[in-house]
């Protein structure tokens, strides 16, 4: 993925992403349904400082701003079931959400980013996706705990919102044979997936102007 100039890389050119996607391919998600909503948490400190984060990580002032922002606008969804990871930002930007729709999330541990284990606190700009590191999830073992996670949750009454993280979302595109992009990876940017035939694509509801795009 190439970023702005005003937004570091994600990840370097050889950063993973590519044995991501062969990983996720290789055992396809074939939901039932024909269209879902994912959300991504709010900003969090160490997303704008670009940093890994660990499950108890707050929203930012902003973050609380975009949540809000969100809520308004997956308000006139048909959305009948919120899932979500447990993690705080997450949680609580489905909370947010959840709200404006008069629904209850379930927060579920599996739905969280992956575990960079030794890595947390340290910079995420350049991250290696296939990296393994110390107390941590190798690549592959985060594929699979997400496709299991994103299985169940797509399983729920429908249309289904999902929220949840970075890493999440560049699994599930994977798993559906999308593209991901900048301008899907912004904080709290509300998506549409949906499918014509066994075609998935994924449309913004809105792009967020701050372009944020950091990791998790």
């Amino acid at each position: 993925m190439n970023m702005s100039s005003q937004n570091p890389p994600l990840h370097t050119a050889a950063g993973g992403l590519d044995q991501l996607v062969r990983i996720a391919g290789a055992q396809p998600l074939d939901p039932a349904c024909d269209h879902f909503y994912f959300l991504r948490h709010g900003q969090t400190g160490r997303n704008a400082l670009r940093v890994f984060q660990a499950p108890d990580e707050p929203l930012s002032e902003l973050g609380l701003q975009q949540a809000a922002r969100a809520a308004g606008l997956l308000a006139g969804e048909p959305i009948r079931t919120v899932v979500c990871s447990d993690a705080r930002r997450a949680f609580d930007t489905a909370h947010a959400v959840a709200a404006a729709l008069r629904l209850t999330p379930t927060a579920h541990e599996a739905l969280r980013e992956r575990n960079f284990g030794a890595l947390i606190g340290t910079s995420s700009a350049n991250i290696d996706w296939a990296c393994e590191p110390e107390g941590g999830e190798t690549l592959a073992q985060f594929v699979s705990r997400k496709r299991a996670a994103l299985d169940a949750a797509l399983r729920q009454p429908a249309p289904v919102l999902v929220v949840a993280h970075g890493g999440t979302l560049y699994v599930l595109a994977a798993l559906l044979g999308v593209t991901v992009d900048a301008g899907i990876m912004g904080n709290a940017q509300p998506l549409r997936f949906a499918r014509t035939g066994p075609t998935w694509a994924v449309t913004p509801l809105l792009r967020h102007a701050d372009g944020e795009a950091a990791l998790a």
